[in-house]
């Protein structure tokens, strides 16, 4: 998509319904549809101004967060019938709100695959049944005097309610929740973690693998939305946790690895270091090493491998004794530096599949930290396995067999969700439509700078991916009368409509606003100060739109109204070419009509009889009073043709009545 500047030295837009009449040229008279009062009508914001979140978009003078602090121990058997994974927790909990809390409410994800889940039945057929969920062997409570006492709890689905002893002062009132669980590690199915067999040996991706802290926050209170597989709203804090497995197995998981010395062998750890200053891939366990007992620190046993991550609201790993590993440096803004590492089994290996997996990886977080933030964490890591296409902080898991373009697209997608939204912290439970459509939106550009666009163009579409456009591939979704509008609860947008929405038309609406309405200069800068404002912290729609108004510096009601609340569609057309007042001496008339309820900036091109053409950038409010507007070609040029849109920028559902023709000519 184009972005032109708005010319006002080409440009005269005036009203024409009745000139154009008196004239008698052809013009169609099909407006029923567009009423200038409703699609420029005042924006109702979903959320109200406050103290906690200000007009212009950003955290306001009262905003506050509680905090989740976690130290984790868990242990993983993969011997037991059915593999396994235990462990004990202690969660500092801050509570920064200006209110007492008598009850704490936790999130226990893995119950969605018990056979009575909210879930199973949400999906509208049958499910197969994995596990028990989190069977909860202690749930503790220190209110700060040293000591743990039993608490009493209330598991309900998803959700675990926690009875406290005494009530939790606000404004920095903390305590310390301890709990312990174990589970049956389920298999492929669900798609967020699972375990499964490559050539060599099982691999096992864990996420959702400890009970989290729901988010108090000022808009619900406690968020206890049930996890009905739409992903995920937490907490940040700071994260020890220590992972025993055998001593065959090697961890990758967020954040920094804290005892290398005990887990790596010295070679490992030459290599590491190799690594950590070099821009290309260095190979740290070769795929022939995959098999040398000599690539473990010890034979037999087990091992414990402890990690560390700063302001996160989530951590994930994976283990396995069948991984290759390969890493090399990401270069961040002001000289500071991540590490990018990739693990596969050997037969993910490879020029065109895993061997690059590095590369993209760290192209991916080079590009984001320069265009929008900085990569925060000091690892990202991208895991060949069976939990294929989802994101963690500083850890995604992608598929075994994915290589070329695919691996390119889900690599730079899945590690996308780290500024969507793992550092922005958006409701994914109930806004899906931010976090994949922001990361989509990111993550075309991404397709069109790799590489000088080796994998580009990316829009997330079959149709753009072959070449097309993708607005017009989004036109049969956007007059679609079942489709849900964005501003929908993800939960209730079903499968047919899922990526379609949350994803396409998410994504397709930020390059519109960024393309075609603000233009790049004033987009670039009010996203860039939103994210910053926001970065590990919770965000809502109406504070993406206002920050956007505020700092882009444009009333958007139109569009939040057309794009947002509903699934209006866009129809512009070059109704007719007429003498000024019938007097060709006074010069042409070119008249524009909205014949739909959306409205966009749109390129009028006016081509002249010596074969030359002139472009005149139509803003949006050319329809704020009237269904037409008009562009005055001064004298001594003879117009030929019109065409609204001649680029295919916009998703105009009636391109028939885009171009006129004057006849003869």
């Amino acid at each position: 998509m184009r972005y032109n500047r708005i010319s006002r030295r080409s440009l005269r837009v005036a009203a024409c319904v009745s000139a154009c009449a008196a004239l008698g040229v052809a013009s169609s008279s099909a407006f029923a549809d567009y009423n200038p009062r409703e699609s420029f009508a005042p924006f109702a914001m979903p959320a109200p101004v406050n103290a906690y979140r200000s007009a212009s978009g950003v955290p306001g003078p009262a905003y506050w967060q509680n905090e989740a602090d976690y130290e984790i121990h868990a242990s993983l058997d993969p011997e037991t019938k059915g593999p396994s994974l235990s462990g004990s927790e202690v969660i500092t909990y801050t509570n920064n709100s200006p209110d007492r809390l008598d009850v704490l409410w936790l999130q226990l994800d893995q119950n969605m695959y018990k056979a009575n889940s909210r879930s199973t039945f949400a999906g509208g057929r049958s499910r197969p049944v994995s596990t028990d969920g989190f069977v909860l062997d202690k749930v503790e409570v220190d209110m700060g005097d040293g000591h743990f006492v039993a608490a009493p709890f209330l598991v309900s689905d998803t959700r675990m309610r926690v009875t406290l002893p005494e009530q939790l002062k606000g404004k920095g009132g903390a305590l310390k929740l301890r709990v312990a669980w174990h589970f049956a590690i389920p298999g492929k199915w669900g798609g967020r973690m699972a375990w499964g067999q490559s050539k060599k040996g099982p691999i096992y991706d864990l996420a959702q693998w400890y009970p989290r802290m729901a988010v108090y926050d000022d808009v619900r209170g406690w968020d206890t939305a049930p996890y009905l597989a739409q992903e995920f709203y937490l907490e940040y804090g700071n994260f020890d946790y220590y992972v025993t497995v055998p001593s065959s197995m090697m961890v990758f998981g967020s954040g920094d690895l804290v005892n290398p010395q005990e887990v790596l062998t010295k070679r490992q750890q030459e290599r590491l270091a190799k690594a950590r200053t070099s821009d290309a891939t260095v190979m740290i366990r070769s795929p022939e090493e995959v098999s040398d007992p000599a690539t473990r620190p010890k034979k037999g046993g087990t091992l414990t491998w402890h990690y560390h991550m700063n302001d996160t609201r989530d951590v994930a790993f994976t283990a396995s004794s069948v991984f290759a590993w390969d890493a090399a440096r990401i270069n961040l803004p002001e000289g500071k530096t991540s590490l990018a590492m990739s693990v596969y089994p050997v037969e993910s290996q490879g020029k065109e599949a895993w061997g690059r997996s590095t590369e993209y990886l760290k192209n991916a977080v080079e590009n984001f930290s320069k265009r929008w933030f900085a990569y925060p964490w000091p690892v990202a890591i991208n895991v060949a396995g069976p939990a294929s296409g989802m994101e963690y902080p500083g850890i995604v898991f992608d598929g075994i067999n994915d290589k070329g373009k695919e691996l390119f697209w889900i690599t730079a997608h899945e590690i996308g969700h780290g500024w969507f939204p793992m550092i922005v912290g958006f409701d994914e439970r109930r806004d899906a439509w931010m976090d994949e459509g922001f990361n989509t939106f990111i993550d075309t550009y991404e397709s069109d700078d790799f590489n000088h666009g080796e994998y580009g163009p990316k829009r997330d579409s079959e149709y753009a991916e072959g070449g097309g456009n993708p607005v017009d591939e989004i036109l049969p979704i956007l007059q679609d009368p079942q489709a849900p509008i964005l501003l929908s609860r993800s939960d209730t947008v079903i499968e047919k409509y899922r990526h379609a929405m949350s994803y396409f038309k998410s994504a397709l609406g930020l390059r519109l606003l960024r393309e075609q309405i603000l233009g790049p200069d004033r987009f670039d800068p009010a996203f860039r100060r939103f994210i910053k404002a926001w970065a590990f912290k919770h965000p809502k729609p109406s504070d993406f739109f206002r920050a956007m108004e505020s700092e882009g510096g444009e009333d958007l009601s139109y569009f939040w109204n057309g794009w947002y609340a509903h699934n209006w569609t866009l129809d512009l057309a070059v109704d007719s070419i007429a003498p000024v007042d019938g007097d060709p001496a006074k010069g042409t008339l070119v008249t524009v009509g909205s014949h739909d309820k959306l409205v966009l900036p749109a390129t009028l091109r006016v081509r002249f009889a010596d074969g030359s053409h002139e472009d005149f950038q139509m803003p949006a409010e050319s329809w704020i009073r009237n269904t037409t507007s008009s562009v005055t070609i001064a004298p001594g040029k003879t117009v030929v043709s019109a065409e609204i849109d001649p680029d295919h920028a916009l998703p105009d559902t009636t391109r028939a009545n885009n171009l006129f023709k004057v006849a003869g000519r």
